[in-house]
């Protein structure tokens, strides 16, 4: 499973761009088209956030913008701008960026205080 969705304007929610997001379990794919193809990829175990942004004009045609924040070098901020069911994408990537860090042994643990403890353990 996954999604294509494309970029759309922001009024009337039309997909006039030629900007396609590829949002499949293991991978997120940007392709930008129109003289010059260029295509980037940002593997889902690199997420570390995801974000859900919608403008009043956004709601207005059922669109949103969903931001990435990844440990990637070329996009640490992946922006899925102006596209349709935004919260399920969202939901999609935050589910399977944890499923693929699972399977990779690449989850991040927050340390809240081991050091906190001196030598007498208080």
């Amino acid at each position: 499973m996954g999604y294509v969705e494309r970029k759309r304007w922001l009024f009337f929610g039309l997909p006039f761009t030629f900007t396609k997001y590829f949002i499949k379990e293991d991978m997120i794919t940007v392709d930008s088209d129109l003289l010059k193809t260029v295509e980037n990829d940002c593997y889902m175990y690199k997420v570390q956030d995801v974000e859900l942004t919608a403008t009043l004009v956004q709601k207005m045609f059922g669109l949103g913008t969903v931001v990435c924040h990844t440990g990637d070098t070329t996009h640490p901020k992946l922006v899925l701008e102006h596209i349709k069911h935004a919260r399920e994408i969202k939901e999609f990537i935050l589910r399977e960026s944890e499923e693929a860090r699972l399977k990779r042994r690449t989850v991040n643990m927050l340390d809240i205080g081991s050091d906190a403890l001196d030598d007498d353990g208080e």
